[in-house]
């Protein structure tokens, strides 16, 4: 088994639901929940309600029969008997639907619906009204004493059925349930119905992100305004993420572009060069009785074939590392400094050369240090090889500056110019002078690192006249990037055709 095929058999796949689903069934479970706790509320504050009125009444029916209880009570001491007859039936027709019950010297007296004789009651010092139940009924009593007698104390109890408030109860019960079943099933169709409603946006994200096709330029926008905050920031993720994949995309094709356009065009410019140093190997080994002037000349042939294919090799190399490259790696670089270490090494390799550097204060722009370094290296090249007087001497000046518009780097030579119709033809790749020995891609080099960090290159006359003027400007920041880090900037200069490349703006 395949490391991705252990993996998949080690993770347990969750099981998948549409998000709608979801939300119907938690609205389907919350809201007859809801119910059911908002019922238990209502029901207990109304039989709260309830009971707290009948305790009310049952209270005052109390007090109003406590003073004919008090009356059949000082009967009762006295033996009268035709006044304990009156006085217990004007007592019991005051009570009506109310039980009663009134301890007495000879023996309690009770009336109407109250619990069985042999049932205990809470102790009569306890006032207040208190529930007592017995074989499944229920009856709230109020205890009245009624004064110490003969006999000891009598009190007076006063019940009444709680069925008809528990039948309220229950009847509100029953109809809570009724509305909690009944909100099931309405709920989740409405929970479903939400659910749709509030997943449109998704389903549409995803209609778009499933129609993009790769390469597309003519592709809609994955992320279309929704008016859902989440929906939003999912399709603008998903527009930057797709963003990011493009402009990878697009740099994996050109480096894939530059390494074909390398190798075909290492073959196709090594061909001559490779095949002149065979053909001068070939004369050496087919005429040993050469003179020495004649072996030296095909050697000096041979020597400059090969620091031709050098220079062609770095010069290729340099022009798909620029290709490549991107503001990523952007520091601050002085160019006042760079021109200085560029002339100095120029100095190094040209003793004779006079090669001098304006550069009268700090000039800082963001940019690639190795690139910008490179860009005056071949200014400089090209002035050393095409810039030398009619006496053959080579007098370099580089001016380093700043204006509103950016950096500006200036390299002078007292050449012969170059004239006005062919100006256009000096960046293009492989464009050579007849008596010129490098490959023809140095200036190319320079227009391509001009245009990789944003600036342009111009070609005129250096004053007095009629030597060469090579003009860079760069801006002294970097400009804000677009998606990708290096949209707008070519990098097809070692694929296009040496017609197509011409940079001068």
């Amino acid at each position: 088994m395949t490391l991705p095929d252990k993996r998949a058999a080690g993770v347990r796949r969750r099981p998948t639901m549409r998000l709608s689903t979801r939300i119907a069934l938690a609205v389907g479970v919350l809201v007859p929940l809801l119910v059911i706790a908002a019922g238990t509320l209502v029901v207990r504050w109304a039989t709260a309600d309830v009971t707290h009125r009948q305790d009310a009444a049952l209270r005052q029916r109390a007090d109003h029969l406590a003073p004919d209880a008090r009356a059949l009570l000082r009967a009762v001491e006295n033996d009268r008997e035709n006044a304990v007859r009156a006085r217990e039936n004007k007592l019991l027709d005051g009570a009506l639907d109310l039980g009663v019950r009134i301890e007495l010297p000879g023996g309690p007296v009770s009336a109407g619906p109250q619990p069985p004789p042999d049932v205990p009651l809470p102790d009569a010092r306890r006032r207040g009204p208190v529930t007592v139940r017995a074989d499944g009924k229920a009856w709230r009593m109020v205890t009245r004493p009624l004064g110490a007698g003969r006999g000891g104390g009598s009190t007076l109890r006063v019940f009444q059925p709680t069925s008809e408030t528990d039948a309220r109860t229950a009847l509100l019960r029953r109809r809570v349930l009724v509305v909690a079943a009944f909100a099931v099933p309405i709920s989740a169709l409405a929970g479903l119905a939400v659910g749709a409603g509030a997943t449109r946006s998704l389903r549409a994200l995803r209609r778009r992100a499933a129609a993009i096709e790769p390469d597309d330029d003519a592709r809609p926008d994955v992320h279309l305004p929704s008016g859902v905050a989440e929906v939003d920031d999912l399709g603008r993720t998903l527009a930057a993420v797709l963003g990011r994949y493009d402009a990878q995309t697009a740099r994996t094709r050109e480096a894939l572009e530059t390494a074909r356009a390398f190798a075909a065009t290492v073959d196709h410019e090594l061909r001559g060069p490779l095949t002149g140093i065979r053909t001068d190997l070939d004369v050496l080994a087919a005429y040993p009785d050469l003179t020495s002037a004649e072996r030296a000349e095909i050697l000096g042939d041979v020597t400059a074939g090969q620091e031709r294919i050098l220079s062609l090799l770095a010069s290729l190399r340099a022009l798909a590392q620029g290709d490549l490259a991107d503001g990523q790696s952007f520091e601050r670089v002085d160019l006042g400094e760079l021109a200085h270490e560029a002339a100095r090494d120029a100095r190094m390799r040209h003793p004779d050369a006079d090669v001098a550097v304006s550069a009268p204060q700090e000039i800082r722009v963001d940019g690639l240090r190795p690139g910008l370094r490179l860009l005056l290296d071949n200014l400089i090249g090209n002035a050393l090889v095409h810039g030398r007087g009619p006496d053959g001497a080579a007098s370099i000046r580089i001016g380093v500056d700043v204006d509103p518009d950016g950096a500006r780097i200036r390299v002078d030579d007292d050449g012969p110019g170059i004239p006005v119709e062919r100006r256009d033809e000096v960046f293009e790749r492989f464009r050579r002078g007849p008596d010129s020995p490098g490959a023809g891609l140095g200036l190319t080099l320079v227009a391509q690192q001009v245009a990789l960090h944003r600036g342009h290159v111009a070609v005129g006359t250096a004053p007095p006249g009629p030597g060469t003027r090579i003009e860079v400007r760069l801006p002294l920041r970097r400009p804000d990037e677009p998606a990708g880090g290096t949209g707008g900037i070519r990098h097809d200069w070692l694929i296009r055709e040496p017609a197509e490349t011409t940079q001068r703006r």
